[in-house]
């Protein structure tokens, strides 16, 4: 654990976030449904998506920017057999992003397959959230979304996509899905965010300027990404030869997928400013789709497969000087086991916006960092 961070109960953090949504105009049930994504990734070690996020990217852009609405308008503007299209109308994407799943699901239950895609819709925290939903209910869960520009084309120094994050999650017959949550970036906003709480600078060779240098200052690199003179590199990096073309090209295909479907709002239209550089909304697009395993094979057999395949990558032959191998879910489900005991750690950043927004509210929480 990083010097300054305390250890937070999850149960602590929940409640506070949930009456925090619930202090902003956030209704009840949806203000539930909000930070039960927000301490999902934390309880999974993703702190990038955590209670770090809380007041940059939900209070403050509903509180101080008004360009995100507290109450949800979902309106379902399209509807067939085993798909949908959903209008957020700029209301909450955790909301947004839990009914479209829900929606796929009970499609997928009755015809196999259900995709659902929403434009007008806002950050919806960590993807695997949603993939997850369908693994509970014994399918693969699918899900992308767009997001405010900041990764370069292949030979390109513009941030144009998102980090747009492609994730599935898959039953398993062990103690945890397979899920593959990542942005198809090298690095994702959220983490350069917590280098700059921490006062770290971002590695080398992840952020290229106008001119194509490297970028490692975080605090300036999140201002510059804002205004366009920063771009982050796609998976594989910044040329052909390292295979970038291939992050770029799965970027796109989320931005396809989130944005053509729907016919919502793509790249520059997500910047978040207008053309006198004040705040407008950021109407994402997402995608969720649920695939019945039922519709294939039963469920048992698919997931002793699933479990066989993973078993056998992680009993495979090791570099030298490295431990063990890993599978897809695995760091995030070790997690959750040193967590779930002790909570989540705070870092001092976070820690003054938990206090700033409990007595901006008046909310009657007292925090462990207080005592220490």
């Amino acid at each position: 654990m990083t010097e300054g961070h305390v250890w937070v109960p999850f149960d602590l953090l929940e409640a506070f976030m949930v009456d925090v949504f619930k202090g902003v105009g956030v209704p009840d049930d949806d203000a539930r449904v909000c930070a039960d994504v927000l301490i999902g990734a934390d309880k999974r070690g993703i702190d990038s998506h955590g209670v770090g996020r809380l007041k940059p990217i939900y209070y403050d852009r509903i509180v101080k920017g008004g360009i995100q609405k507290p109450v949800t308008d979902f309106e379902i503007v399209r509807d067939r057999k085993a798909t949908a299209v959903v209008d957020g109308h700029d209301g909450m994407g955790m909301v947004v992003g839990r009914r479209c799943m829900e929606m796929a699901i009970a499609k997928a239950r009755e015809h196999g397959l259900g995709m659902v895609v929403a434009r007008n819709s806002t950050h919806y925290g960590f993807a695997a959230y949603y993939a997850l939903m369908a693994v509970e209910a014994g399918m693969i869960g699918l899900t992308g979304t767009n997001a405010r520009p900041s990764i370069a084309p292949t030979h390109g120094v513009e941030n144009m996509l998102g980090t747009n994050p492609l994730v599935f999650a898959m039953p398993t017959d062990e103690e945890f899905a397979f899920t593959n949550d990542y942005a198809t970036s090298i690095i994702q906003r959220g983490k350069i965010e917590q280098y700059a709480r921490e006062g770290k600078p971002c590695p080398e060779g992840l952020v290229v300027d106008l001119e194509g240098r490297t970028e490692t200052d975080s605090v300036k690199i999140l201002e510059d990404l804002v205004r366009g003179r920063s771009a982050l590199a796609p998976i594989g990096g910044l040329s052909e030869e390292t295979g970038g073309h291939k992050g770029y090209g799965f970027a796109t295909v989320v931005e396809i997928l989130s944005a053509a479907l729907s016919q919502g709002a793509f790249l520059k239209q997500l910047g978040g400013r207008d053309a006198q550089g004040e705040e407008v909304p950021i109407p994402l697009g997402h995608f969720f789709m649920a695939v019945d395993v039922e519709c294939f094979t039963d469920l048992d057999s698919f997931e002793k497969t699933t479990g066989d395949i993973l078993r056998a990558l992680r009993a495979s032959r090791k570099a030298p000087g490295k431990e063990r191998i890993y599978t897809c879910g695995e760091k995030e489900h070790l997690a959750w086991l040193e967590r779930r005991d002790k909570g989540a750690p705070v870092d001092s950043t976070v820690q003054q916006e938990l206090l700033a927004m409990r007595d901006e509210l008046g909310l009657p929480y007292t925090f462990p960092f207080e005592q220490v």
